[in-house]
């Protein structure tokens, strides 16, 4: 007899960060940030507030606030929080990022999430996403941008391979989106992008619960619906995107 009430794998429980990014490169990035001096951090399209909380954790005067519209993903963060004794100075928010008016901050990340600034109803514009973060921090302040790009322009093979209706014109090339960063008013402070290494413990790491999960429980009633799922997001990966397309983070200072 099938079994109906096998649990279904935790969402993204083997992941640390939302993110194709190592446990070497976040304490860079906290360290920037925490050497700033900020007295308040604001956590674009958030999840479960990872940087943010060790950010807080590295700089005990900084409070801090994530905006997110994934209800799961904000309770994660919440319990964190008050696993970590953060819970005092931590906000997280089931809100929309456009518009927001949260800022300005010292600090502002905005890892992977950029899209939650810009009209969902127009294409991707990363020259308004650096708008709105340079209107988000105040003079001398500091943002980490996580935002992709094509290591080379994708051949129409790849791009079939992908997100469905994906097009070069979905990214920029690395040189463009500094270019746009410094036209919005900032200064790159420093520019780094994912390895290889980071980015196959990413993939690896958001379906790895699930590929358990599917293996154990082969003819569960839910069994088909995820496997066709993980098994067009691990495709789009290894067929499409693999090698193509970058993660850029960007320590942006916002110019005086």
């Amino acid at each position: 007899m099938i079994s109906t009430d096998a649990p279904l794998p935790p969402r993204l429980g083997s992941l640390t960060f939302h993110g194709p990014l190592s446990e070497e490169r976040a304490g860079r990035l906290v360290r920037r940030i925490v050497d700033s001096g900020p007295a308040d951090v604001l956590d674009i399209g958030c999840g479960w507030g990872e940087l943010l909380l060790r950010i807080l954790d590295a700089a005990p005067g900084a409070k801090g606030t994530g905006v997110d519209i994934n209800a799961e993903d904000l309770a994660r963060g919440r319990a964190l929080a008050a696993e970590r004794g953060l819970a005092d100075r931590v906000t997280f928010a089931e809100e929309s990022a456009r518009g927001s008016e949260r800022g300005p901050v010292d600090a502002v990340l905005c890892l992977g999430s950029s899209q939650a600034l810009c009209d969902p109803e127009l294409p991707y514009d990363p020259a308004e996403v650096l708008r709105e973060l340079r209107r988000l921090v105040r003079p001398g302040g500091l943002v980490v941008l996580g935002e992709g790009f094509w290591e080379r322009t994708p051949t129409e093979a790849e791009l079939a391979g992908m997100w469905p209706g994906a097009s070069t014109g979905d990214h920029l090339p690395l040189g463009a989106i500094v270019d746009l960063a410094i036209a919005a008013g900032f200064r790159p402070a420093w520019i780094e992008t994912a390895s290889r290494d980071e980015w196959e413990d990413f993939e690896s790491g958001y379906r790895y619960d699930t590929e358990l999960w599917l293996a154990a429980h082969p003819d569960h009633p839910l069994a088909a619906e995820t496997r066709e799922r993980v098994d067009r997001q691990r495709s789009g990966w290894l067929n499409g995107y693999r090698n193509v397309l970058g993660i850029a983070y960007l320590t942006l200072v916002a110019t005086v």
